[in-house]
């Protein structure tokens, strides 16, 4: 697998600029060292719902609570995204023992 590249938030911006100006991808592409054409179709979907948050996001998957504080939501909403996950986090460990004593019991 090839190694992750990561572009500064002015690349993303110049990306949307060029396209608003009408060059294609592959004139973007070669234009500002950017190595894939889908890159730059996604930087365009979050430029057209409002995303442009995204642009300044660190590479990588991002947590819940982290996602929830860049997208402004209130503290009890936190909460209640922490409160699904612990939940979430319980019932998986209750299964684990559960199939742990169905297999003990063998």
């Amino acid at each position: 697998m090839g190694t992750r590249k990561s572009y500064s938030e002015e690349i993303k911006w110049k990306a949307i600029e060029l396209k608003k100006q009408g060059y294609t991808n592959k004139e973007i592409m070669e234009q500002l060292g950017i190595k894939n054409k889908a890159q730059i179709k996604t930087w365009m979907k979050w430029h057209r719902e409002g995303e442009t948050y995204r642009f300044s996001r660190p590479v990588g998957k991002q947590s819940t609570l982290q996602k929830a504080s860049e997208e402004g939501i209130t503290e009890i909403e936190k909460l209640q995204i922490e409160n699904r996950k612990l939940k979430m986090q319980l019932d998986i460990l209750k299964k684990y023992q559960e199939i742990e004593r169905c297999l003990l019991k063998k």
